[in-house]
């Protein structure tokens, strides 16, 4: 069942939590997505099937919560992300973020270091609104952005996205790989080389970039940016498994 919480900034936010005890998993969904998708689905089915802990919500402008996407950016999806981990968990969570939602839990890391107790992710695409579409852009589509506010981009998924001005400019502010990246507890980055999203050259520069004692990179051949078939999802349960033997 769909509840929402109102944050501090104002927005109302979908969610759907599951009782239980011991360590809680959140999921952190992409761009554009919602927490109705497969991998969030399994993964409360997954936690519902040992009693543990879940949570799975939509960013401002996703799925049923509140809010246009076009009027969002990475700085407001974290703060969503930040409320709901804040006033919904309690102690230390496992973070599990996919494409954009891998971004946002490296932030999570940055911001509330005490609420994240592990970490992974599933074709994490940080610093994608610089390094994906304003790297993308030709000089027609730039000056548009800049004149106009907002350029569309054709999307393999769904209809074309509204790429805003404002997604770029704050995105710069939140940017991962410019500056160190200390993830101090137990990582597991994910990625499929059959991925026309995320490059496996992406998920190296960003294992590459993180520093800790206990972070490790699986490549799954053939898997697509979904990562969701039963394999990968086996996948996923097994990451999540073995951050929790280490924390």
């Amino acid at each position: 069942m769909t509840d929402y919480l109102d944050t501090p900034s104002g927005r109302r936010i979908a969610y759907n939590r599951l009782e239980g005890e011991g360590t809680g998993v959140v999921f952190l969904g992409g761009f554009m997505s919602d927490m109705a998708g497969t991998k969030a689905v399994a993964l409360e089915q997954w936690a519902a099937a040992q009693g543990r802990p879940f949570l799975r919500f939509d960013y401002s402008g996703h799925g049923e919560s509140a809010g246009e996407f076009r009027d969002g950016c990475i700085g407001d999806w974290a703060e969503d992300a930040q409320a709901v981990i804040e006033a919904l968990t309690e102690g230390p969570q496992i973070l599990v973020g996919s494409s954009m939602g891998g971004w946002i839990s490296l932030l999570m890391c940055k911001g509330i270091p005490a609420r994240v107790g592990g970490l992974v992710t599933i074709a994490a695409a940080p610093d994608f609104t610089e390094d994906g579409f304003w790297a993308g852009f030709d000089d027609t589509q730039r000056k548009a952005l800049m004149d106009e506010g907002v350029v569309m981009v054709p999307s393999d998924y769904a209809e074309p996205y509204p790429i805003t001005r404002r997604l770029i400019e704050d995105g710069r502010d939140q940017l991962i790989l410019r500056s160190p990246l200390a993830l101090p507890l137990p990582v597991r980055f994910l990625q499929g080389t059959a991925d026309t999203s995320v490059s496996v050259e992406t998920a190296m520069q960003l294992f590459d970039h993180a520093v800790g004692e206990d972070i490790r990179l699986t490549l799954v051949k053939g898997a697509d940016h979904s990562f969701s078939t039963v394999e990968c999802l086996k996948v996923i349960e097994a990451a999540i498994f073995d951050v929790l033997a280490r924390i």
